[in-house]
């Protein structure tokens, strides 16, 4: 693998696994040094990264990590649910043997870092199960979209795979399961299936996604001072 080829994997990941936080300033001058490349072909995947909605490159600032404000937040929770929908009735439709295999083998690994408690991993293999569906439906419209999506989506599962009760535990395995039915319902073809199966799973997260971006109640002394104004 090139250095240009090891940067561009590396920096994905670190965007989706929050190592690099939303709206973090990349150092060109660090990222050269660490890959050991010139400041011409890392402009060249800052320039991919843009491109499929990573980082965000600004005249005079340079290459910033995709923000995850307020506004792109309502776009993405409204949009998620139609775009999951469309691209499980497609997949459904159109997947082969051989890519409902290569998604079989994904799950078994989500399914691994979930029992393993392994957040970083069960994030970035939901990121990899989704995005072999959106390849499986064949509609580069559709997929594109899925692209940009999914980066906020894993972003946002670092929340969902934390488990700290019993009641996480159990919406996680519960996730893991609808994966399963998913798998089924592509390999029977049925589209309405894919589709339901695909919108409750969308469901199941929702909530647990939107504690995300949702403030945290006021602290007490700061709830007490406010009623005392």
């Amino acid at each position: 693998m090139s250095p240009k080829q090891s940067c561009l994997i590396a920096l994905r990941q670190k965007i989706l696994a929050l190592e690099l936080a939303p709206g973090a300033e990349l150092d060109e001058a660090s990222l050269c040094e660490a890959h050991g490349l010139s400041r011409t072909p890392l402009r060249e995947v800052l320039q991919r990264l843009a491109g499929e909605g990573f980082v965000t490159l600004t005249a005079h600032r340079g290459a910033t990590v995709a923000s995850m404000d307020l506004a792109r937040m309502r776009t993405f929770f409204q949009t998620a649910p139609m775009v999951y929908a469309g691209i499980a009735r497609m997949a459904a439709e159109r997947a082969e043997h051989r890519e409902i295999a290569a998604l079989k083998d994904i799950q078994l690994g989500f399914a691994r870092a979930v029992l393993g408690g392994d957040v970083s991993d069960a994030s970035l293999l939901n990121h990899r199960f989704h995005a072999q569906i959106g390849a499986m439906a064949e509609n580069p419209y559709l997929d594109a979209a899925l692209g940009r999506m999914l980066i906020d989506h894993t972003r946002l599962s670092q929340t969902f795979y934390r488990a700290e009760t019993r009641e996480d535990e159990s919406r996680i395995s519960l996730a893991s399961a609808q994966h399963d039915e998913m798998i089924e319902a592509f390999a029977a073809r049925d589209g309405a299936w894919a589709t339901d199966i695909t919108l409750k799973h969308w469901e199941l997260s929702q909530d647990s996604l939107e504690r995300f971006v949702r403030p945290n109640p006021l602290p007490f002394e700061l709830e007490a001072l406010r009623d005392a104004v």
